[in-house]
């Protein structure tokens, strides 16, 4: 039956779901499977909300891709639904603040875990301790993707937060200093309802901005077109990985 928020049945998803916040990027990543939008049999089966979910099949293998929105209380929802319709591998396509000794603006993370600062992963853990990780085979391959496309990336810890501008002054130097290389606001729920259902869920990241004590989100930002080029790389990662998954 369809869910709450995607209005779609079982066997419209996937297994292999691609999971970026924005519904345009969604649309742009529809757009790389077998024929486009236009021209193959890539199917919209979802749009509640501007919600954009897709389904098609990319070197010839079932894919879907579907807007999470911004935060996890959105990709929370997002994920228990796509759960129940049947997706059993999550690969999160996103962006981060790089905060980690020798990023830069346009490098490319892959998360292996994310503190669970933000609010719905303190929710569903009822304040125990917990270390929210990603599956190792689907983030080994991603990693291997990347190897065999020339393309260099750093794999670590991040920090999944609820407050994009925080005012703290020694916010990042705090995290820094725990080994984590970048904020986002999804992976820690991501990771946990994975988990919790016993599927493979991953997280690749464009780093789209720097905090340091001496630069601000705001002043390092990627230009809209560094950026878009920085995430077709990850899009095209993504899509290699998951055309090699059995």
């Amino acid at each position: 039956m369809p869910q709450l928020h995607l209005h779609a049945e079982e066997g419209d998803y996937a297994p292999t779901v691609l999971l970026p916040g924005d519904p345009n990027r969604a649309r742009t990543i529809a757009d790389r499977f077998d024929g486009g939008l236009d021209g193959g049999t890539t199917r919209l089966v979802n749009d509640h909300r501007g919600m954009l979910g897709y389904t098609g099949t990319f070197e010839g293998r079932p894919i879907s891709v579907q807007t999470s929105g911004m935060g996890t209380p959105s990709l929370s929802i997002v994920v228990e639904e796509l759960l129940r319709l049947g997706a059993r591998r999550l690969i999160r396509v996103g962006t981060c603040g790089g905060i980690g000794p020798g990023l830069n603006t346009g490098d490319l993370v892959i998360a292996t875990a994310a503190c669970p600062t933000d609010g719905a992963t303190r929710t569903y853990l009822h304040g125990e301790s917990y270390a929210p990780a990603a599956d190792f085979e689907l983030t080994h391959a991603l990693v291997h993707a990347a190897e065999d496309a020339g393309i260099e990336v750093r794999t670590g810890l991040v920090a999944s937060v609820d407050v994009f501008y925080n005012p703290d002054a020694d916010y990042a130097q705090r995290w820094r200093d725990r080994g984590v290389l970048a904020f986002e606001m999804e992976a820690s729920a991501l990771f946990y309802l994975a988990a919790r259902n016993g599927v493979q869920a991953a997280c690749a990241l464009v780093v789209s901005d720097m905090l340091t004590e001496t630069v601000t989100s705001e002043e390092s930002y990627l230009s809209p077109e560094d950026l878009a080029r920085a995430v077709d790389r990850m899009i095209e990662l993504a899509l290699a990985t998951a055309a090699r998954l059995d």
